[in-house]
């Protein structure tokens, strides 16, 4: 690329515990990329508008609230009805291994659960951008 790769870390959804997402962010930026972090109770709306917005190549949900079968699939058909096909999302937190698959189908291009190194995660960006 010939530009840093973009990627916004949302946390969405009444989950009030943002350290990790807050981590990761840095974990990003110290790797070279530029990071918009939208901060806490971000609405799956907010999500897309600012991504749409930040001309992002990466989406990063931090979701810690068990809540990542409601909000996926509604930012999913939001990048989809507003044409932001190439952005990638990736969905990091407390994801049980069972609804990695439905993740997956959706269009999620990886699922982070807790213990990922940062390494791992810096990695796959920089692979899929």
């Amino acid at each position: 690329m010939s530009r840093p790769i973009r990627v916004l870390v949302a946390k969405p959804g009444l989950d009030g515990h943002d350290r990790g997402a807050k981590v990761i962010a840095r974990a990003l930026r110290d790797a070279g990329m530029e990071v918009i972090y939208t901060g806490l109770r971000q609405t799956p709306e907010m999500i897309v508008s600012a991504a749409l917005q930040e001309d992002v190549d990466f989406i990063g949900l931090s979701i810690l609230s068990g809540a990542h079968n409601a909000i996926v699939p509604r930012v999913m058909k939001l990048l989809k009805e507003n044409s932001i096909e190439d952005v990638k999302v990736i969905v990091g937190g407390i994801v049980p291994d069972a609804d990695i698959p439905s993740l997956k189908e959706q269009g999620v291009s990886a699922v982070f659960q807790p213990g990922t190194s940062m390494e791992e995660i810096v990695r796959f960006i920089r692979e899929h951008a």
